[in-house]
């Protein structure tokens, strides 16, 4: 159980560092709910979407690094962080639609992206239910398929009653009723993309993952970069699912401003 615990663990988290103060800080109405966020920053609109059970603080560390080339736009995506919490069985696709409400009522037509696992697969459907919106995006530990029920190991561990085993959430989450919703729904996380639905996307991605990441199939980021019409696959060795911290941070930094700066594909 102890190896599970780490494993989810890796598998959910990021290192966390909190300070500097946001330009604008607000939360919005979209849809049936409220979402927060906050931005830092001048240039083009560039938004740092967080991993399940994290919130935007998680990106807190890469303001700096972004902050002189992008307006940058940290959002706590639905039922996160100072957003409203569940109050329906999770759906990936919802909660992309609740991110493209507010990117619509923030009036940004179009933005750059970067999503760490369930912010990479909320990407995917945005870029699916909304195809100008999205102009370039890596997704990090995230290939816009996944299956909780595939990994029973880490539902068994992943629950209210181990909470104490995963102390990150109560520094991303005051509210225990929607701490207690994030262990609940996670037994929702479910979501496919078809080859057909990836063969659409007209986005530029970036598909960023560690070998020893073991919540992504090696079969499924494959076939995203198979039919994807714009894409690269980046993989790091002997890396599991915050890749883009640690050691890699620097590279990251350098790879992605190269990636975002380069012209977009005929």
């Amino acid at each position: 159980m102890k190896k599970i615990i780490l494993l989810l663990t890796l598998f959910l988290t990021s290192t966390f560092i909190f300070g500097q103060l946001p330009k604008k800080a607000e939360r919005v109405a979209v849809n049936n709910t409220h979402l927060y966020y906050e931005v830092y920053g001048e240039g083009k609109p560039l938004i740092l979407l967080h991993g399940y059970t994290l919130s935007s603080r998680m990106w807190t560390s890469f303001i700096a690094d972004f902050q002189e080339d992008y307006e940058i736009y940290l959002i706590d995506l639905t039922g996160h962080g100072k957003s409203d919490g569940f109050t329906e069985d999770l759906s990936i696709r919802s909660v992309a639609k609740d991110l493209e409400a507010l990117l619509k009522k923030l009036e940004l037509d179009t933005v750059k992206a970067v999503g760490f696992s369930y912010g990479g697969d909320v990407l995917f459907q945005l870029a699916i239910i909304n195809p100008a919106i999205v102009e370039s995006m890596i997704t990090i530990g995230a290939v816009g398929t996944w299956d909780v029920h595939n990994h029973p190991n880490y539902l068994d561990a992943f629950t209210f009653e181990n909470k104490d085993n995963f102390p990150w959430i109560n520094a991303y989450h005051s509210n225990e009723t929607q701490i207690r919703a994030l262990f609940e729904q996670f037994k929702n996380y479910t979501v496919r993309v078809r080859d057909d639905e990836l063969k659409s996307i007209q986005t530029e991605v970036l598909l960023l993952f560690g070998d020893d990441d073991e919540g992504i199939q090696l079969e499924e980021a494959f076939r995203a970069r198979k039919y994807l019409p714009h894409s690269d696959l980046w993989i790091l060795p002997n890396q599991s699912h915050s890749v883009h911290e640690g050691i890699h941070k620097a590279a990251f930094i350098k790879h992605a401003k190269l990636f975002f700066d380069q012209e977009k594909s005929n």
